[in-house]
C-alpha cells in the first residue's frame, strides 16, 4: 500500500510513480457507489480503447462501506483511498493521485456520459486549460427528463452561473457541472482550498480570475443511476456552500458595492439635514443626522473590509493580484492614512468642542438641541470615521508587509 503525505493512500497494486507516456486520467470521487460504478468505468474504458487514448482511470474512494472498492479493482482501474471527506477532498486526492498530462474528472453515479472523453480531450488538445461540460440549453447541452430536479434546474444553476459570469467573468454556461477536464498543471497552479460541493466551483472561479483559456463541450445529463440511497448533493446545505464561497471570494460585492450604497445614502441625508431642508411636508432634521451618520458609518466601515480582504486574499494567494488594488495601495500608504485619520479626528474634536463651548456660555444649562445635534453630530461621526481610518491603515501596512 502506498502511503501519500498529500492524503491519498494507493489501495491498487502499485505502478511507476510517474509515467510520461499517460496522456489522460479519468478521476471519479466515489462514496457508495457500488450499483453505478461499473457502467462509469467501463463507459471511460470504452471512450479510451475507441479513441486510441493512453489513459488510466483513478476511483477517488472517500470511505465506501457497500464494495465499490473490490468493483473497482476487479475492472483493473487504480484505486486511492481519501481519508479527508468531501466531494472536493475526494476530487483533490484523485487529481494529486493522477499521472496523466490531463485529468477529466465526472461523477460516479451514471449521470454524465464518459463518452464525451475524447471531445473534452480534443479541446483540451486544442490549447484549452479548463474544458467544461454544459447540461443546460443555454449552452447546447440536454436535461433528460427527471434528471435534474425542477429548482436545480429553473434556479439554482442557472442563479449561480449568472452570479459567475457577472462577478468574475466566467465565461462558461453551467458553472455546476461536475463532468470537466483541465491541464493536471493548470489546476495545481489554482491551488484549491474547498472540500465540500463548492470545489467545482471554486476551480472555475480561479481559472477565470488567472485568466485561463476556458471552454465548454454541450452533453447530456442523465437520470441518476443510484436507488439505493439519495444523491449526495443537498439542495439548500450546497447551493448555501457556493453562494457563501461566492461572497466569500468577492469583497467588491460583499462589502464594497453595499459599503457604496450606505455611504451614497449617509452623504445624501446630509445633504438635506444639515440645512434642515423641508421636501413636501417632511422636515430633515437632527434625527435625519442621526440616521445618516450611521449609515455613513457602517457604509464606511464596509469599504474597509473590503480592502482589508482583498489585501489578505491577495496576500494568500486566494485571490491574484489586480493592478488598480497595486496601484492604488502604493498611493495610500500608512503615513498618508495616518495624516488622514488624523485630520479628520482634530476636526471632529474641534466640533466636539465647539459644543461643549456653547454649553459653557449658558452655563452648562439647556441647549438648543436642534442646533447643537447639528455640530455634535458631524464631529462624533468626522472622530469615528478618523479612529477607523488610523487602525485600518496600521492594519493593512501588518498585511502588506508579507507583499514586500
Amino acid at each position: 500500500m502506498h502511503l501519500d503525505r498529500r492524503g491519498w493512500r494507493e489501495l491498487t497494486p502499485p505502478v511507476a510513480d510517474s509515467d510520461d507516456t499517460i496522456e489522460l486520467s479519468v478521476v471519479m470521487p466515489c462514496l457508495n457507489e457500488v450499483e453505478t460504478l461499473p457502467t462509469c468505468i467501463r463507459a471511460a474504458q470504452g471512450a479510451l480503447a475507441s479513441a486510441g487514448i493512453n489513459g488510466e482511470i483513478v476511483i477517488a474512494d472517500n470511505g465506501s462501506t457497500d464494495g465499490s472498492v473490490e468493483v473497482a479493482a476487479a475492472l483493473g482501474v487504480r484505486v486511492v483511498a481519501v481519508d479527508a471527506k468531501g466531494y472536493g477532498s475526494a476530487l483533490t486526492g484523485g487529481i494529486r493521485a493522477a499521472r496523466g498530462r490531463y485529468v477529466i474528472m465526472g461523477d460516479a453515479d451514471a449521470s454524465y456520459d464518459f463518452g464525451e472523453i475524447p471531445a473534452i480531450l480534443a479541446k483540451l488538445l486544442g490549447g484549452y486549460d479548463l474544458v467544461q461540460g454544459c447540461r443546460l440549453p443555454s449552452g447546447g447541452g440536454r436535461i433528460e427528463p427527471k434528471a435534474m430536479p425542477f429548482l436545480h434546474r429553473v434556479w439554482g444553476n442557472p442563479m449561480l452561473t449568472a452570479l459567475g459570469r457577472w462577478w468574475f467573468g466566467v465565461p462558461i454556461h453551467d458553472i455546476q457541472c461536475g463532468l470537466r477536464g483541465f491541464g493536471r498543471a493548470f489546476w495545481f497552479s489554482l491551488d484549491q482550498r474547498c472540500t465540500g460541493m463548492e470545489f467545482s466551483s471554486e476551480m472555475l472561479i480561479k481559472a477565470s480570475l488567472k485568466r485561463g483559456r476556458l471552454g465548454e463541450v454541450p452533453i447530456t445529463l442523465h437520470r441518476d443511476g443510484r436507488t439505493a440511497h439519495r444523491p449526495h448533493l443537498r439542495t439548500f446545505r450546497d447551493g448555501w456552500r457556493n453562494l457563501r464561497f461566492y461572497l466569500l471570494f468577492s469583497p467588491r460585492w460583499l462589502f464594497l458595492v453595499p459599503g457604496l450604497l450606505l455611504a451614497a445614502l449617509g452623504a445624501l441625508a446630509y445633504l438635506v439635514a444639515l440645512p434642515g431642508l423641508t421636501i413636501g411636508s417632511a422636515t430633515f432634521d437632527a434625527h435625519t443626522l442621526l440616521y445618516g451618520s450611521l449609515s455613513l458609518i457602517l457604509g464606511y466601515q464596509s469599504i474597509l473590509f473590503a480592502v482589508l480582504t482583498r489585501l489578505f486574499g491577495t496576500v494568500e494567494g486566494f485571490l491574484p493580484e489586480d493592478p488598480r488594488f497595486v496601484r492604488w495601495f502604493e498611493v495610500f500608504n500608512l503615513e498618508r492614512g495616518l495624516l488622514a485619520g488624523a485630520l479628520a479626528v482634530v476636526v471632529g474634536v474641534a466640533f466636539l468642542a465647539f459644543a461643549v463651548t456653547r454649553w459653557f456660555q449658558v452655563d452648562f444649562g439647556r441647549l438648543d438641541y436642534g442646533r447643537t445635534m447639528r455640530i455634535v453630530i458631524p464631529g462624533v461621526t468626522l472622530t469615528a470615521l478618523g479612529v477607523q481610518t488610523v487602525l485600518s491603515s496600521f492594519f493593512l501596512s501588518i498585511i502588506g508587509l508579507a507583499r514586500r
